[in-house]
């Protein structure tokens, strides 16, 4: 389970979002993301049971940087206001499917698939859910599967058919999303409990076919 003192300092942190009082509280900060970096270690130990391929890879691989990249945004603010973590066999470098935390006050989910693929990534993506089209469905329609996600994530998604398919293609809403993606919200109390490995673990263990049928996508 995750402690109170991690949510506390990211709640002080969105209220005051400056490099003055982040240098005054940096020790908090670091205790935080040693917090975090246990927790995951602890549910990556879990998730490699289900998915060999992150046996290897450990939570300071996956937990991303606090800090901004303020370059081309309008909002300067220099930190961010939660833990992202990214689990992939690369760890956060991922360019490809993967599982994702999102550790937040008020605004905690976990979540996993391909969000906004590269162009050929995509291409393979829809044919492979054209040309195997039961197999993806027998996913995304399974009952805990719909349970937990209700539906795809639909940001980005084209308002006509993409290139190479009839806009009365059976599975034309699907072949339509820009992001294969599905998230779970969790309520921060099931982060603070005694269960909150096994809430993670439940989302991930959905996503692992997701992300199989996505990773052999882009491989094939």
């Amino acid at each position: 389970m995750l402690k109170q003192t991690t949510f506390d300092f990211l709640k002080e942190l969105a209220d005051n979002n400056n490099r003055e009082w982040f240098t005054e509280n940096k020790k908090r900060y670091d205790a935080a993301k040693q917090d975090v970096e246990v927790f995951v270690d602890k549910v990556l130990a879990e998730l490699a049971k289900i998915d060999v391929a992150v046996a290897d890879i450990n939570a300071k691989q996956c937990v991303m940087r606090i800090y901004r990249d303020v370059r081309f945004s309008k909002d300067k603010s220099p930190y961010k206001k939660n833990f992202g973590i990214v689990v992939s066999p690369m760890g956060k470098g991922v360019n490809g499917p993967c599982y994702y935390l999102h550790i937040e006050p008020g605004t905690c989910f976990a979540a996993g698939g391909y969000w906004m693929p590269e162009a050929e990534h995509i291409k393979s993506i829809r044919q492979e859910i054209d040309y195997n089209t039961e197999d993806f469905k027998s996913i995304i329609e399974a009952k805990t599967f719909k349970q937990l996600f209700n539906k795809l994530d639909e940001e980005g998604k084209l308002k006509t058919a993409p290139k190479g398919y009839p806009a009365d293609h059976p599975e034309i809403e699907l072949l339509k999303l820009k992001s294969f993606t599905v998230s779970n919200q969790l309520d921060q109390k099931e982060l603070l409990g005694k269960n909150a490995i096994g809430k993670v673990l439940e989302v991930w263990k959905e996503v692992y076919p997701f992300n199989q049928f996505l990773i052999n996508a882009i491989a094939s």
